[in-house]
């Protein structure tokens, strides 16, 4: 189960909806081994693109360093869809390389409302997950 705060929540569905048409991606990182996400990292999408998301490789490198540098993971990895469900894709899942990460996807295909849904993906399987939205850790 995915427990996120609400302000996170609305902070990834927000930078989900400032990039649409175009997919947003990013991370949420965490203190290493909480499974706590803290600190919001919106990233740019490198493809610019309605239909796939790709981080940047200089910028995820340099994202690793710095998590690496104050004890934290990648407790989140998430990106939009904008025309379909929030369901991983194939590509989603062969570029899923966090065993430990909670996997978000926003589906911003309708103007009014949006899908928030997490899962872990993990050699290839796809396993959705309880999200426990809280006020506060």
């Amino acid at each position: 189960m995915l427990t996120i705060t609400a302000a996170l929540r609305d902070r990834i569905v927000a930078h989900a909806r400032a990039d649409h048409p175009d997919e947003a991606c990013g991370v949420v990182a965490g203190p290493e081994g909480t499974d706590r996400p803290e600190r919001f990292i919106p990233m740019l999408n490198a493809a610019r693109s309605p239909t796939f998301y790709e981080f940047d490789s200089a910028d995820l490198f340099k994202l690793y360093r710095e998590m690496d540098d104050r004890d934290e993971e990648p407790v989140i990895v998430y990106h939009s869809h904008t025309a379909t469900e929030a369901y991983p894709s194939r590509t989603d899942v062969s570029y899923a390389s966090e065993p430990n990460a909670h996997y978000v996807l926003v589906s911003t295909r309708d103007e009014q409302t949006y899908e928030f849904r997490s899962y872990r993906i993990v050699d290839g399987v796809i396993t959705e997950e309880e999200v426990n939205v809280v006020d506060a850790y």
